[in-house]
């Protein structure tokens, strides 16, 4: 069973976590997932670990995990990266929020690729460290885990920990580098998809779980593999302005009216990353209008004085 969020994303303003506004046609079955809120760690010092707790514990179950038919969605948060000395504070937050939970909640392990101010989750820099941590978090609350999402763009690394997760918990990909394999799975288990990547390419997303539904995985390869390219140069170093590219191939596919983004985020990529983008997308037939696209693409490099 696939999920895939209309948009995800990581909040700029410091909060651990951001609402996601609606799903593929093809979600999970037997699960509606409810995203919390956090805005009150906005106004606590750095290095308040009490206060996190309390807030971070008070918002999640008022604006979502105590609603008795959704699963909660627990995103990073900054403030607790900030506050936390160690993997023991992290297991007495994260404790505490699942004890709290009346519906199994999905955790997300957010790389620091994404967000630098994540950098160290879970109580150490060292990922065979955290992954430790996290797992024995995950053991010793498996009724209240229904899965964790992980984005550490490390396939890896996500195989061999998707092995060791308890029966019945699932590993939702966050790979936007790798996550035709993940989702294929092998011999041993898959990986479900919650992730960024389908934003910028849903018809083939959409077309390839098609496939997968019907048990045709070749057919599924077939149709996403091409689409693994696109995402690696929209997801490519500095990662965290993966946005700027999906913003720009929506407003090449004609699904927005204008590039622009808040704050100028746009700005955080080159004009060849953006040729780049095009070109690729262009190359596996992306564009239902590549005359659309083209003339786009034309006049915003003309602007820039190209």
């Amino acid at each position: 069973s696939i999920v895939i969020p209309e948009y995800f994303h990581v909040p700029r303003d410091g909060g651990c976590t951001e609402t996601t506004s609606g799903f593929a046609p093809h979600p999970l079955p037997d699960m509606k997932i409810e995203v919390g809120g956090s805005r009150r760690l906005l106004s606590l010092p750095v290095g308040s670990l009490s206060g996190a707790l309390k807030g971070l514990e008070d918002d999640l179950v008022a604006q979502g995990f105590e609603l008795s038919d959704r699963a909660g969605f627990s995103l990073g948060c900054r403030h607790l990266a900030l506050s936390a000395t160690g993997p023991d504070d992290y297991l007495e937050v994260y404790g505490r929020v699942l004890d709290a939970a009346k519906k199994p909640v999905i955790l997300h392990w957010l790389g620091s690729m994404f967000d630098p101010a994540l950098a160290g989750y879970w109580g150490s820099r060292s990922i065979p460290e955290a992954s430790e941590t996290v797992l024995g978090l995950i053991e010793s609350k498996k009724d209240k885990v229904a899965g964790i999402k992980i984005s550490l763009l490390d396939k890896d690394h996500e195989v061999s920990f998707r092995r060791r997760l308890p029966a019945g918990v699932r590993l939702f990909t966050g790979d936007d580098f790798n996550y035709a394999d993940l989702i294929a799975g092998d011999e041993h288990g898959h990986s479900d998809a919650l992730l960024g990547a389908f934003a910028a390419v849903p018809r083939f997303a959409s077309a390839a779980f098609a496939k997968l539904d019907r048990g045709d995985v070749a057919g599924f390869r077939r149709i996403l593999e091409p689409t693994v390219s696109l995402s690696r140069l929209i997801f490519e170093a500095p990662t965290q302005y993966y946005k700027v590219g999906v913003a720009w191939l929506s407003y090449l596919t004609g699904w927005q009216s204008h590039f622009r983004m808040l704050a100028g985020f746009e700005s955080g990529r080159s004009l060849v990353h953006l040729a780049d983008l095009f070109e690729a997308a262009n190359s596996i037939g992306l564009f239902p209008d590549p005359q659309l696209s083209a003339a786009r693409a034309a006049a915003y490099f003309r602007v820039q004085g190209l």
